[in-house]
């Protein structure tokens, strides 16, 4: 680590990438292609260097939530296909033809502002049709009442100018979970899914691809592949499963300690005096704050891992900086590396503490924390987010 970053910076192992990758598509089958979800910087760890992991494992798919993110990939060389699963204008779509990106199209109302906007610029607009199973999220409603009528308006989206209609999908909400009530619920969405098929099907419609597995059906329904598997989450080693599966967590959190303090008792620590020592302690100051995406809420909660053992946060997180006790750690000292997350010191742990998920952790690590990446136990690629 150059001394100019060495303060607080995520290593990514693209080798935990691809043991992930080979691990789930063996879960899922050969008749299944993985679609690599690297939306929000691949969940904080890189969209553009876990695409080209992604890309040279065999990955059929990449899938982002915006145009800017899949314009990211295309200027980065990215050759595969391209879904953006979010909102987009249709006066993006210009754009999207430019990019050869897949747009999801959620309803007949933006289905026909895509099909006007992509025969006025003489394109053919790839699309996927989402459906609408359970999440009241985006998509045709598959309840048994709109079933007919939703696939009615599919197929006239699918007989529209300018448009591609090349796949469909769903998304589960509760897959992940392993209620009783979770597993009916998703086990309900599925059926929607597959009778929405046979309804168009009935009606001479089919997709070339198929796709409703997020990573709580890949972990726990691999039975529902289909034609593309999406395990956004579970493919970089964590949440809900992972563990479980033999996964490995792709991002590790690390700082140093910058300085070493030996604080009386009666010592308070940080803002608000949240934390008052009862005895003489030993206090490690870490720069690594909220700005580098470490919650506040993590304060006197969270912990750091040494070789040596856990260290304590002590106090609230500063927005640069975080107090950790070393009173029971004399190994430490001024210059040692320390995990905040990672193989060591799991963020699901964190992320319960929290009382949130590891999405948010992980996509919370912001643009001023470099990412170095490493692969066959090396360095090979870096990037600093940062204008210069």
């Amino acid at each position: 680590m150059e001394s100019t970053l060495r303060r607080t910076w995520a290593e990514i192992d693209l080798d935990a990438m691809a043991h992930n990758y080979k691990v789930l598509c063996g879960r899922m089958g050969a008749q299944t292609q993985f679609l690599g979800v690297v939306k929000a910087d691949a969940y904080g760890h890189g969209a553009v260097q876990i695409s080209r992991v992604l890309e040279e494992l065999g990955a059929a798919y990449l899938a982002v939530s915006s145009v800017d993110e899949a314009r990211e990939l295309r200027s980065a060389g990215a050759a595969l296909p391209v879904l953006q699963l979010g909102l987009t204008p249709a006066e993006q779509t210009e754009q999207l033809l430019a990019g050869h990106i897949t747009q999801t199209v959620w309803s007949e109302r933006a289905a026909l502002a895509f099909s006007r906007e992509a025969e006025r610029l003489g394109g053919r607009l790839r699309v996927h049709i989402k459906l609408d199973t359970g999440m009241s999220r985006l998509g045709f409603l598959c309840t048994e009442e709109e079933l007919a009528s939703s696939a009615e308006a599919i197929c006239r989206v699918c007989a529209l100018p300018g448009l591609e209609p090349e796949g469909i999908f769903t998304h589960f909400s509760v897959s992940d979970e392993g209620s009783s009530d979770s597993r009916a619920y998703t086990l309900l969405q599925h059926q929607r899914f597959q009778a929405m098929l046979d309804a168009l099907e009935a009606r001479g419609v089919r997709f070339a691809l198929r796709h409703c597995a997020n990573s709580g059906a890949a972990a726990n329904y691999p039975q529902f592949g289909y034609d593309l598997f999406r395990p956004g989450i579970l493919s970089y080693g964590i949440g809900d499963g992972a563990a479980e599966l033999g996964l490995r967590p792709v991002m590790a959190l690390k700082t140093v300690v910058g300085e070493v303090r030996d604080l009386p008792p009666g010592a308070s620590v940080s803002y608000g005096r949240t934390y008052r020592a009862s005895s003489s302690i030993r206090v490690g100051v870490l720069p690594i704050g909220y700005a580098d995406g470490l919650h506040r809420t993590l304060s006197n909660r969270w912990r750091v891992w040494t070789p040596w053992g856990f260290a304590p946060i002590l106090g609230r997180i500063c927005m640069d900086m975080t107090m950790v006790d070393l009173t029971a750690l004399p190994q430490v000292t001024p210059g040692s590396e320390v995990e905040v997350y990672g193989p060591h010191n799991s963020v699901n742990d964190a992320a319960r503490l929290a009382q949130t998920i590891s999405y948010e952790l992980t996509c919370a690590v912001s643009k001023r924390v470099p990412r170095i990446y490493r692969r066959n136990g090396r360095e090979c690629a870096r990037e600093l987010l940062l204008r210069e």
